[in-house]
């Protein structure tokens, strides 16, 4: 239970430092006139930051090799996560930072139920039942009373 809990400090975390990102990703991409190069600039420092982590862990680089057999499919994942960056650099100065994220919270809501109720990409499976239903119908509520005011 003690770990859970730290999992969920961890996730409540992470989403919190994403406005952060974007905004900071939104001012260097005016600062160029090009919010392409942010999320290109975002991934490059990264990338770098990953790598000492991965430094400081001794990690085995050799284990690298072992990845020949993951599927091409796999490899998608860094061009959603790119697209993913980009759009909310280009989208959170337009919608604003709250209508962006309430946005992308509902997406990721959505396509969430439909992979864990049907066990997509391994994942376990989680059946769809009517308390997520009525969890993502309230997500929408928030979607339209943060656009509305």
């Amino acid at each position: 239970m003690k770990t859970q809990f730290i999992f969920i400090i961890l996730a409540i975390l992470a989403g919190a430092v994403l406005p952060l990102q974007a905004g900071l990703n939104v001012q260097l991409g005016k600062s160029v006139h090009q919010p392409i190069f942010a999320a290109f600039a975002s991934f490059l420092i990264g990338t770098v930051g990953l790598l000492i982590y991965l430094l400081i862990l001794k990690f085995d680089f050799s284990s690298i090799s072992s990845t020949k057999t993951v599927s091409l499919v796999v490899w998608v994942a860094g061009i959603l996560g790119a697209f993913y960056v980009a759009a909310v650099i280009i989208l959170a100065p337009k919608l604003g930072t709250a209508l962006t994220f309430v946005l992308v919270v509902a997406g990721q809501m959505a396509v969430s139920l439909v992979f864990d109720h049907y066990g997509l990409l391994g994942l376990p499976v989680k059946q769809i039942n009517w308390q997520k239903l009525m969890g993502i119908a309230f997500i929408i509520g928030g979607v339209l009373l943060i656009r509305k005011f």
